[in-house]
């Protein structure tokens, strides 16, 4: 546990407006310009100075921030010119999802190979076998869940003794998921004297616990307003009557562009993307009760322009980046404010602008309007007689579908857990005993 600093602590360096300004190495910048990046964003300009001297850094902006990159780039950097013995990484990124923990690895694929740094990705889901094997044959960077770490570690397969660099990302969405302890347990193995990053959209109890516990001195950051409001982002509230709630929703997967939807269940979410197939609006469905494999190939879809529409639960409101993304409707109001403004974050990202749509039947009225309160937002209210009312094409965009039914791509069959070839990041289950299941127990795993 770090302990309390005997001397004030040291200023935080002042942001920076160019990457040229940093001590990044030069294939780190010669990276960043071949991608196209040119300038940090108001995160990254924030903390990178802190973190690139090696402080530990409590960061907090908005999903969509730059945050990725933010805790990335120093990461790399920290690490660049090192080799990692077998099973023993030197930094560690501890993620809450298996799409996450892709997504971190994407982004950081580009500016790894310019540093010829190893990156592995252990999700659940995926052969054990093939995981252990990456580790033995070395990665200076490991992007993790934590279940799937603790069970390699368990074996094994992995030691985090060496690990100088940790980052934490959507810290308060592991906190809600359950996995804290399982955190803490992870923490508690890598170098104590190493430097630790925690980044989160919000900062509330037990994430403050966390901080508390496991960041000594930390530099804190916060670039967004503190109720996680984007001003590039318009919020509309449609009050709609139950037999015109899906006749809306397949009007408006109809508009030019995509959309993501979000329902509450996993059978809705299924209902609903049947509804707008035989609508004639491509639609594919993501939730926790795909195999991996179908949840990546429902991703690939959606991003790659197949499909227009992606129906999903409330596993995609965090750690999904799509670009040009403009719209996302609520099909199913959300019950919890941080859930509308990470719902709300997979559009309006990086500066672009976006909308936020949201059906409310009469009886949802009173608690939608205390949720936008607790939310900070102030949205436009419209009420939708019908599905053709001209108030929702002037709105939404939405048009008439096609009426012409579409046959979905075949999806990947799914496949037991540890032969999947896709990331996964839920725990093999163990064979049944007596024709019984065993209850659950312990924190959730990985969606």
């Amino acid at each position: 546990m770090p302990s309390a600093p005997s001397a004030p602590a040291a200023p935080a360096p002042p942001p920076v407006t160019t990457f040229d300004e940093m001590d990044l190495p030069a294939p780190l910048l010669a990276a960043l310009r071949k991608e196209g990046i040119t300038a940090p964003f108001a995160i990254q300009a924030a903390t990178l100075p802190s973190a690139l001297a090696g402080r530990d850094v409590l960061g907090r902006g908005r999903t969509g921030s730059g945050k990725t990159l933010a805790f990335g780039l120093a990461l790399l950097a920290r690490t660049a010119g090192t080799r990692a013995e077998a099973r023993s990484p030197l930094a560690l990124v501890l993620v809450p999802t298996r799409e996450l923990a892709q997504q971190v690895t994407d982004a950081f694929s580009p500016y790894a190979r310019a540093l010829r740094l190893r990156v592995t990705t252990v999700v659940g889901g995926v052969s054990l076998t093939r995981q252990a094997r990456a580790l033995r044959d070395g990665a200076e960077v490991l992007v993790a869940t934590p279940g799937r770490l603790k069970d390699l570690i368990e074996r094994g397969d992995c030691a985090l003794d060496q690990v100088r660099v940790t980052v934490l990302d959507e810290a308060d969405q592991m906190a809600d998921m359950g996995f804290l302890p399982q955190v803490t347990a992870l923490l508690k193995q890598v170098d104590p004297d190493g430097q630790r990053m925690l980044f989160s959209a919000t900062l509330d109890r037990d994430v403050d616990r966390l901080v508390r516990r496991f960041l000594s001195d930390p530099v804190t950051h916060s670039v967004d307003p503190p109720a996680g409001v984007v001003t590039t982002m318009a919020h509309h509230v449609l009050h709609v009557g139950t037999a015109e709630k899906l006749a809306v929703a397949a009007r408006i997967g109809a508009r030019e562009g995509r959309v993501l939807m979000f329902r509450d269940t996993k059978r809705s979410v299924d209902r609903l993307t049947k509804s707008l197939l035989a609508h004639g609006v491509h639609a594919v469905a993501l939730h926790g009760g795909k195999s991996q494999p179908q949840r990546t190939r429902a991703l690939d879809q959606f991003k790659g322009g197949t499909a227009s529409v992606l129906v999903a639960t409330n596993i995609a409101a965090r750690g999904i980046h799509i670009d040009d993304l403009d719209l996302v409707l609520n099909v199913d109001p959300p019950t919890d404010p941080k859930d509308y403004l990470h719902r709300g974050g997979r559009t309006a990202r990086a500066g672009a602008s976006g909308a936020v749509v949201t059906l409310v039947l009469p009886e949802q009225r009173r608690e939608m309007t205390g949720l936008m309160a607790q939310a900070g937002v102030a949205a436009s209210t419209v009420t939708i007689g019908r599905a053709d009312d001209p108030e929702l094409a002037r709105v939404t965009g939405a048009r008439t579908p096609s009426g012409i039914p579409v046959t979905p791509v075949a999806a990947a069959p799914a496949t037991p857990a540890g032969r999947a070839p896709g990331p996964a990041s839920t725990r093999p289950r163990r064979p049944r005993r007596g024709g019984r299941r065993r209850p659950r127990r312990g924190p959730a795993r990985e969606a």
